[in-house]
């Protein structure tokens, strides 16, 4: 007499969704995960800034020559803040308007830096610009930390942006795409000193934000890392 061998059914192993990969055909040293971040974990980080911000509220830099005010609203999170004024432009280690230290950067930002980012050292500087449906950035290059190998990482929260990259010249040719909410930039090694910029936002593009505009947070290495 024989018997057959019953078995449960396999219970499914619940896995967290893929991430995407880095978009391709862009230049060495640019690397771009379209919409890395959910709807849900976008929504978490706009509160956690939005939480930030009330400690550290946004405010306009000038421009070191003219002192006419910088066109981005704009605050910092972390140890040291980016800041402008008629003395140049520099990293501060408190706010310019209250003269309290900076909120330290999000956890999820961090946790993005050590996936993403590739580098031995911590950022120390977070900044984050609030762009309104008019607001542009013209073409620049980040040039004010002392540690030049650290990568630049960027997260887009809100409407799309027309971001435009260009080469280590600024007469180099340039080319452009889109930002979604959602997605995550890096300019490392050879593109580490790439020109940049956004030459405009979409109105209306993503319904994250409570208003037109967008969020763009900006994860920095300011000194050299300790021997």
């Amino acid at each position: 007499m024989s018997s057959t061998l019953k078995t449960a059914a396999p219970t499914p192993i619940s896995r967290p969704p893929a991430r995407p990969q880095p978009f391709p055909g862009l230049p060495e040293g640019v690397l771009l995960w379209q919409e890395y971040l959910s709807r849900a974990e976008q929504e978490a980080m706009v509160e956690d800034v939005r939480a930030a911000i009330t400690q550290a509220p946004l405010f306009r830099g000038t421009m070191p020559k003219t002192g006419k005010p910088l066109g981005l609203q704009m605050s910092n999170l972390g140890d040291l803040g980016w800041f402008a004024d008629r003395s140049g432009y520099r990293y501060v280690p408190t706010h310019p308007k209250t003269g309290a230290p900076w909120p330290a950067i999000l956890p999820s930002l961090m946790a993005l830096w050590q996936t993403l980012g590739d580098y031995p050292a911590p950022p120390e500087a977070c900044l984050v610009n609030y762009y309104g449906p008019e607001n542009k950035l013209s073409l620049h290059q980040d040039m004010d930390e002392l540690d030049v190998h650290a990568p630049i990482l960027s997260v887009s929260l809100g409407d799309q942006a027309l971001y435009r990259l260009g080469g280590l010249a600024r007469k180099d040719k340039t080319q452009s795409f889109r930002l979604n909410s959602g997605d995550v930039l890096v300019l490392t090694g050879p593109a580490r000193m790439r020109f940049h910029g956004v030459d405009r936002i979409y109105p209306g593009t993503s319904t994250l934000l409570k208003q037109p505009g967008r969020i763009n947070l900006t994860l920095r290495r300011v000194n050299l890392p300790p021997d």
